[in-house]
């Protein structure tokens, strides 16, 4: 369906002017968020276009395997234990386990495997990270409403849309490092919930109420940036908001009802949170542009800022033969704020330095050496390290949301090689192939499930809209031996 189908249906010719005025009369509502419900009431039974149908399995199998990996980590431990401690038997699926719980259990449990490093996807305009709590809420929905493979992909692409359109239109990344509060936690709880309740299928009424208990549970705020384990950055960007979110959908689906429209009338959401915000953008290409499609798939499982260093690196070497040992400086230049995340840190997967010497000296970067700790203590490591110089260059704030990075190698002779990174391997504008994203799943996915189901699984995956239900899915996600 079209923008302009949709608004056929919805019975306007276009989407009228409006104002940021917070006069809304009780029982009346904001353009906007008619627009939105209804949108989002239509969206189960909306065909998404083959591209966009493709570019969602892609993000639901990436996904699923930075939770299967992510099982392995600290953070995935410590939410195992907290499930096999606390958590009741259910008929939803902690997956990479054979646990068995409540939706919302499994949603905090999947949400928090899913971000137990930087292994899953994320989108620049909204800061967020919107694949690890999105796709822990639809699964454990889709579990238990015996959904089908096409609703499920419809569901994930529908969370993608609305949690990043609501921290865009707060002010997207500015948003984020100005105000303190988290736009990680509530682009997913938001996007949690409209996942949620799209295999829920409620109706326009219900999605607004849906919105209202989202909004009074929306939380998170900057603080995360000092956990040192990534165990609370989880449970921030991907646990609490995919439980969450979870919780409101089902809350009005038994019943609940709320608020008719949490974003306008007085005490809103955005007059609590962001005042300056820009509520036209919460619909704007709403229909005509699917934010899962400008959503970054990670070729390398390190945090975002360090994705283009890596690219360089790997680019630089293809071109040039040089040794570690005839190394004497490498510069890295990028954006101040985007340096700052990624400068000395405690972990290896988000640790620029660490990991620009890693790559130089093993010529890739896997997933077992981004979370080896104890190599950061490698005297070889150390000494390569102490010669990766971090720049934070002003000068390409400019170009921000995206991240463009700047390397440069000088060699003990004199000789100097470098490379400018625009477009990361990965994003929108330099896609990773169906073959690329197959090979990092199964990376991913076989040292746990065992190389056999991992195929099983991503084959299945990648041609989801074929299952009349997902118990077939639930199975190969389960850990079976």
């Amino acid at each position: 369906m079209n923008k302009r189908q949709f608004l056929s249906i919805l019975g306007l010719g276009s989407v009228p002017a409006v104002s940021n005025s917070a006069n809304t009369q009780q029982g009346t509502l904001s353009p906007e968020t008619e627009f939105l419900s209804q949108f989002m009431s239509l969206a189960a039974t909306s065909k998404l276009s083959k591209d966009v149908e493709e570019q969602t399995k892609f993000h639901l199998l990436d996904t699923y395997a930075a939770i299967i990996s992510g099982s392995q980590l600290l953070p995935g431990k410590a939410a195992l234990s907290y499930i096999q401690k606390y958590a009741p038997v259910g008929k939803c699926t902690v997956i990479g386990s054979k646990f068995s719980v409540s939706p919302t259990d499994a949603a905090l449990a999947n949400g928090v495997m899913a971000h137990a490093d930087e292994t899953d996807d994320s989108h620049n305009r909204s800061r967020s990270h919107p694949g690890c709590s999105v796709v822990p809420a639809a699964t454990a929905s889709a579990e238990l409403f015996n959904i089908s493979g096409t609703h499920l992909l419809r569901s994930v692409a529908l969370g993608y849309d609305i949690g990043t359109r609501i921290v865009m239109a707060m002010g997207g990344p500015d948003f984020s490092y100005t105000s303190h509060k988290s736009s990680h936690s509530i682009a997913g709880i938001f996007g949690a919930a409209s996942a949620a309740s799209c295999a829920a299928q409620l109706n326009p009424q219900q999605m607004r109420w849906v919105m209202d208990y989202t909004a009074q549970q929306s939380s998170g705020i900057y603080a995360w940036g000092r956990d040192t384990d990534h165990i609370e950055k989880a449970f921030v960007f991907a646990g609490m908001p995919a439980k969450n979110g979870i919780t409101s959908a089902l809350l009005v689906e038994n019943g609940w009802n709320g608020i008719n429209d949490i974003f306008s009338g007085a005490d809103n959401y955005f007059e609590a949170y962001a005042p300056q915000a820009n509520k036209r953008l919460l619909i704007q290409g709403l229909g005509e542009r699917f934010e899962i499609t400008q959503t970054d798939i990670k070729k390398w499982s390190v945090g975002s800022p360090i994705q283009g260093p890596l690219d360089a690196i790997e680019l630089i070497r293809k071109k040039n033969t040089f040794s570690v040992d005839s190394i004497q400086k490498v510069i890295v230049r990028l954006e101040p704020s985007t340096a700052k995340v990624v400068s000395n840190r405690d972990m290896p997967d988000i640790c620029l330095q660490h990991m620009m010497a890693v790559m130089l000296m093993d010529g890739t970067a896997s997933f077992k050496a981004a979370h080896d700790i104890q190599r950061m203590q490698d005297s070889q490591v150390l000494a390569l390290r102490s010669k990766v110089e971090l720049i934070s260059d002003e000068d390409l704030k400019q170009f921000m949301p995206v991240r463009v990075a700047i390397v440069e190698i000088e060699l003990k002779d004199g000789k100097r090689y470098s490379e400018r990174i625009d477009a990361v391997r990965g994003t929108p504008r330099n896609p990773m192939s169906r073959v690329e994203v197959m090979d990092k799943a199964l990376d991913l996915i076989g040292p746990v499930l065992g190389p056999g189901q991992a195929k099983d699984l991503a084959h299945l995956v990648l041609a989801i809209e074929d299952q009349p239900n997902v118990n077939n899915l639930m199975r190969l996600l389960r850990l079976n031996t």
